[in-house]
C-alpha cells in the first residue's frame, strides 16, 4: 500500500489555517507525514476515538492481531527486515502491559519503533481509573525515550520527536502514552513539522577523523588482524561497506548472531557466527588475534565468554560504534570511533584507496594457514547416519539448500532451533534472518514472519521454531488468515524445551525439572482448525518432499511438524563462566 505524495502533502500541511481536528485525526496526519504503511494493533476503550480517525482514512493498513504482545513482535519484525519504523497501537491498561515483552525485545536489540498506547483521561491518571497504569514508569527502562501528551497541540511535535528518536542515532522503540481526552479534544491544526530539533539529543554520525586514520595504521600494520561484526552493520545499512572493506584487506570477519548476513556466509574469509554457539575457527580467532576491529558490536556476555579469559591474551582493539556508551562498557578498547558505521567504513575504505600502504602479505598468509587448520574441525558436523529419526540439523540444512537462490526470510522462536537455525542457514544478504538475540524472546517467531510477509508479499518467510516456542503467540494463525500472510512454519518438535534440558543434561546431572512438554496438541489439526494446512513429518526421507509441498503451497499458511531428535544438543557450545576457547565440541566432551 503505497502512500502518494499528494496524500502526504495533505497530512503535513492543515486543510486551513482555522481548520479544528481532533487530537487523533491530527495523529493520524502524523502518521500519514511519516509515510506510515502498517500499524500493528488491538482495540480497547482508551483509543477507540484514534480507532475511529483510522476508519475514516485509506492509506494506513491497521492489522488486528489476537494479543498485544504479538502487535508489537510483528512491528519489529517489519522494522527489522526493512530498515523502516515500526508502528503498534494498544489500549491502556493490560493493551500496554501485554505489549511491555515486545517493547523489551525491540529495546534489547536496537529496533526502531514507535508504540502508541490509549492512556485513561488526563483528569483521571493517579486515581486508580478502569484500565489505568503507570505507563510512563512501567517503560521507562526498556525504551529510549517515552512521552506523554497531556495536551492535544503537543500531539504533532510530540509525534515527529518520537519517529526521530526512534530512527536516528542507535534506533530503539519510543512509546507515545495519549489520554483518552487528548484524543477527542479539538484544536486548530497548523500542519505537521516538517524538521525538528532537539537541543538534548544530538547524536554523533561522523567519527572523528584522527581516530581513524590511527585505527588504519593499526590495521595495516597487524600480523593477525579480525574484523568482528555486530547487528549495527544491519542497522546501519552499512553492509556493502564492510563487504568492500574485507575485499580489500582480504582479512577474516566474523559475525554475531545478531549481525548473520552482514557479510555472505558463502565467502571463503567468513569464519561463521562467534560466541557461546559459535564455530571453533571464529572463536579461536576471536581470542589469538592481534588487532581487532569492532563494528557495530557490543563484547556482550554471549560472545567473549568470561571478560577475564577474553583479556588473558593482549591484542589491540578498534571500536566503531554509534553509541558511546557501548564502547569499553565490558572490555576495554585501544582506539574507540563513535560515529555511523556507514560513514565510519567508507572513511576507512577511501583512505586505504588513497594511500598505498597494504597489509603485510607474509603474515597474512600464516594467520590464514592458522585458521584453515581450526577450520579443519568441521565443528558442525553432525550424525547423519541415523535413518531412523530427524535430526534438526538436517532440516534448517534442507531447507537452505532449498532456498539458497531464492529471496527468503527466515525468522526463530528462542532456544535449540534458533541456534540451529544461525549455525546451518548460511546467510548471504542482510536483513534476512529475524530473531531476538539481546532479551531471548520466545513467542516472536510469527509474528515475526507475519509483519514480514505484509511488507514482502513476493518473499518466502519461513518461521523456524519449537514446540515450546510457538504455543506462546500460536493465536496468531488466526492474523495470518484474515490478513492474507502465507507464511511457513518449521517446528523443530523435540517434545522438550530444547535449551533447558540441554543445561539440565549437562549441568544439572540429567535432572530433567519440568523441561517436558508431556501433552502438546494436534499441531496439523490445530492448523487445519486455523484455516491453514498441516503436515506431520516423521522420517527423514520425507524431510525434502514436507518442505517441496509446502513451498509450492504459495497461497496458503503451512505448519510443518517435524519429530526431531529429542536427545540432538547444539554444539559447539561455551558453558557459562568459561572462555570462548573453552568448546563443548559434541557429547564426548560432556
Amino acid at each position: 500500500m503505497e502512500v502518494s505524495k499528494a496524500e502526504l502533502a495533505s497530512a503535513a500541511a492543515a486543510a486551513s489555517p482555522t481548520q479544528e481536528l481532533m487530537g487523533s485525526e491530527i495523529l493520524i496526519k502524523g502518521l500519514q507525514a511519516e509515510g506510515v504503511k502498517y500499524i500493528w494493533g488491538y482495540p480497547g476503550g482508551a483509543v477507540l476515538y484514534i480507532y475511529d480517525a483510522l476508519y475514516k482514512q485509506d492509506t494506513i493498513q491497521h492489522v488486528l492481531v489476537r494479543h498485544e504482545q504479538a502487535a508489537v513482535h510483528a512491528a519489529d519484525g517489519y522494522a527489522r527486515a526493512t530498515g523502516d519504523v515500526g508502528v503498534a497501537l494498544v489500549t491502556s491498561g493490560p493493551g500496554l502491559t501485554n505489549a511491555v515483552t515486545g517493547i523489551a525485545t525491540a529495546y534489547m536489540d536496537s529496533i526502531p519503533m514507535v508504540i502508541i498506547s490509549g492512556q485513561v483521561p488526563t483528569a483521571a491518571i493517579g486515581l486508580d481509573a478502569f484500565q489505568e497504569c503507570d505507563t510512563v514508569g512501567i517503560t521507562r527502562p526498556i525504551v529510549k525515550h517515552n512521552f506523554l501528551v497531556k495536551d492535544p497541540r503537543d500531539l504533532a511535535m510530540t509525534l515527529k520527536k518520537a519517529f526521530h528518536i526512534a530512527r536516528s542515532g542507535r534506533p530503539g522503540p519510543v512509546v507515545v502514552d495519549v489520554p483518552k481526552d487528548v484524543s477527542f479534544k479539538k484544536i486548530p491544526y497548523t500542519g505537521y513539522p516538517e524538521s525538528v530539533e532537539m537541543r538534548s539529543y544530538n547524536p554523533v554520525r561522523k567519527g572523528h577523523g584522527g581516530q581513524i586514520r590511527k585505527a588504519l595504521q593499526l590495521l595495516l600494520t597487524a600480523k593477525r588482524p579480525y574484523i568482528y561484526t555486530g547487528g549495527g552493520v544491519l542497522l546501519g545499512n552499512a553492509t556493502q561497506e564492510l563487504r568492500t572493506l574485507v575485499e580489500l584487506l582480504g582479512y577474516p570477519v566474523t559475525n554475531t548472531l545478531m549481525g548473520l548476513g552482514a557479510f555472505p556466509a558463502s565467502d571463503r574469509k567468513f569464519l561463521g557466527m562467534l560466541g557461546m554457539h559459535g564455530t571453533v575457527e571464529a572463536n579461536n580467532a576471536m581470542q589469538n588475534c592481534d588487532v581487532l576491529l569492532a563494528v557495530g558490536a557490543r563484547f556482550d556476555d554471549r560472545v567473549i565468554g568470561n571478560p577475564k579469559h577474553f583479556a588473558q591474551n593482549e591484542r589491540k582493539i578498534i571500536h566503531i560504534d554509534i553509541d558511546p556508551s557501548s564502547i569499553s562498557k565490558r572490555v576495554k578498547v585501544d582506539i574507540p570511533i563513535v560515529g555511523d558505521v556507514k560513514d565510519v567504513l567508507g572513511e576507512l575504505i577511501s583512505m586505504i584507496r588513497e594511500g598505498s600502504q597494504r597489509p603485510d602479505a607474509s603474515a597474512l598468509g600464516a594467520w590464514w594457514d592458522t585458521i584453515e587448520g581450526w577450520r579443519k574441525r568441521d565443528c558442525l558436523k553432525y550424525d547423519h547416519g541415523n535413518g531412523e529419526v530427524i535430526k534438526p540439523q538436517y532440516v534448517v540444512e534442507t531447507l537452505w539448500n532449498m532456498t539458497r537462490d531464492a529471496d527468503t526470510y527466515i525468522t526463530s522462536d528462542v532456544g535449540q532451533h534458533q541456534m540451529w537455525a544461525a549455525q546451518y542457514y548460511r546467510f548471504d544478504e542482510p536483513r534476512r534472518w529475524i530473531n531476538s538475540g539481546g532479551l531471548g524472546t520466545m513467542g516472536v517467531g510469527i509474528p515475526y514472519a507475519m509483519g514480514i510477509k505484509l511488507a514482502k508479499p513476493d518473499s518466502e518467510v519461513f518461521c523456524i521454531t519449537g514446540e515450546g516456542s510457538v504455543q506462546m503467540n500460536i493465536q496468531e494463525l488466526s492474523t495470518c488468515l484474515q490478513y492474507n500472510t502465507p507464511i511457513k512454519i518449521c517446528a523443530l518438535n523435540n517434545r522438550y524445551l530444547g535449551m533447558v534440558r540441554q543445561w539440565q543434561e549437562i549441568e544439572y546431572s540429567g535432572r530433567y525439572s519440568h523441561s517436558y512438554m508431556d501433552a502438546l496438541p494436534n499441531f496439523v489439526k490445530l492448523a487445519e482448525a486455523y484455516g491453514h494446512v498441516g503436515m506431520l513429518i516423521e522420517r527423514p526421507e520425507d524431510v525434502e518432499p514436507a518442505l517441496r509441498e509446502a513451498r509450492k503451497l504459495k497461497d496458503r499458511t503451512v505448519f510443518m511438524d517435524f519429530r526431531t531428535d529429542p536427545t540432538e544438543n547444539v554444539f559447539p557450545m561455551v558453558q557459562a563462566g568459561k572462555g570462548i576457547t573453552e568448546m563443548l565440541l559434541g557429547s564426548e566432551d560432556l
